[in-house]
């Protein structure tokens, strides 16, 4: 109770220290300024150097950029919450794409009931409360009320609904009054192709030219409206992509009976809780170091990963080594994964900051996902909660100006 007590001090220290207090983005006019915050799923920052990114690679040039490390595991769902809170997936809660709660039962990425989402607060909510008008197109968690609160404007996840799509409803949400000052907008579209072909497939190369001709498409909206001026734009991603092949598993049936194992999920990272009378036979399995891989008990997980103290997460957690898959079924072709350790260069994610107040072509050294939701209530003018975010990490996002 005391280590919990610290920690939870040492993290509101860490926020104040941050400086999170409102401060302005100046524009032309002295305005707040309209931020749209961009999320390009499994996008990874050397996708720009395909040749196909004209718009992206324009914002990164005129901008300021980094390769943005996820928090762990690097998976979708979770990198998205933490992008929008400021917290590491075991502070806010969604621990993984697929988990457990002992009161709520099994979580799955269509799961929109507020009692998944409530261990932290996103910043459209935060937003909302600070006087705000947000908009949300897509983004994992954005259908959940908190409190009573919603954003103003959104639209329940339709995959079918097209990039170019998704940015003309953005924009028809500009042109309402009141206007968003934050909108979000989500890109599915790179992490299928990823998946399916690989991080090098000419499937990924097409989808990564997809989405940023649809943000040019933004772009030339926001111009076009006289908006582009004042719009800070705010790109992300949520984790890279390592390629895969058959040759690269390891057999969950080979390590432990798999009849002794509730698999929660598999792949590049497991969750999995032995069955009930049988704890000591997987444990004395799959803990301890692989050939390609590693399991750990709950408690054991590397502080590093900051992953283990929320009872979300199972009692056994493994991850692959990059490229390498826990499989639970067979893999007959080559492909992408993410889920690795979220040091390893493959995982790295795409960040991009462009607009009124921000650098030009200025590179970070040392962000991650947390620091995004920090910066954006600093581009908002409105303080945002404590997180695991450090301001200092993306001071350097803003021009010698501010």
């Amino acid at each position: 109770m005391f280590a919990r007590f610290a920690i939870a001090l040492i993290t509101l220290a860490l926020a104040g220290c941050a400086g999170l207090t409102p401060s302005a983005a100046p524009t032309a006019t002295g305005e707040r300024p309209l931020v749209i915050l961009v999320s390009i799923d499994g996008f990874r920052p050397d996708y720009l150097e395909r040749g196909v990114t004209p718009t992206l690679s324009r914002l990164a040039a005129e901008g300021a950029t980094a390769d943005m490390r996820p928090s762990f595991p690097s998976v979708t769902f979770p990198n998205h919450y933490t992008l929008v809170t400021g917290k590491h997936p075991d502070h806010h809660g969604i621990v993984g794409n697929s988990f457990i709660d002992g009161e709520l039962g099994r979580f799955s990425m269509q799961k929109t009931e507020p009692g998944w989402w409530s261990q932290a607060e996103p910043i459209w909510i935060t937003a909302e409360k600070a006087g705000l008008t947000t908009a949300t197109m897509f983004w994992p968690g954005s259908e959940t009320e908190h409190d009573g609160v919603r954003p103003r404007y959104w639209l329940p996840f339709n995959k079918a609904m097209t990039g170019d799509q998704r940015v003309d409803q953005v924009l028809a949400w500009l042109d309402a009054d009141p206007r968003p000052d934050l909108s979000t907008l989500y890109f599915d579209i790179v992490d299928t192709a990823g998946h399916n072909s690989g991080p090098d497939g000419a499937e990924t190369t097409a989808a990564v030219a997809s989405v940023d001709a649809s943000l040019g498409r933004l772009v030339e909206g926001l111009k076009a409206r006289g908006l582009y001026d004042r719009t800070v734009l705010v790109v992300v991603a949520d984790h890279g992509m390592a390629a895969t092949s058959p040759e690269r598993v390891m057999p969950m049936g080979e390590l432990v009976d798999p009849e002794a194992i509730d698999v929660i999920y598999g792949g590049a990272v497991v969750f999995l809780n032995p069955k009930p009378g049988r704890e000591a036979e997987v444990r004395g399995a799959l803990v301890r170091r692989h050939a390609h891989g590693v399991c750990w008990d709950r408690d054991r997980i590397p502080a590093r990963f900051v992953l283990g103290s929320n009872p979300r997460v199972p009692s056994i957690v493994c991850a692959a080594d990059v490229g390498w898959l826990f499989a639970t079924r067979p893999v007959t072709r080559n492909g992408g994964a993410h889920g690795y350790d979220n040091l390893s260069p493959e995982m790295a994610a795409l960040f991009i900051a462009h607009g009124p107040g921000i650098a030009q072509g200025r590179r970070l050294r040392n962000m991650d996902s947390v620091d995004v939701q920090p910066l954006l209530g600093r581009l908002l003018r409105i303080a945002v909660p404590a997180g695991d975010g450090r301001a200092r990490d993306t001071r350097a996002v803003t021009s010698d100006e501010w």
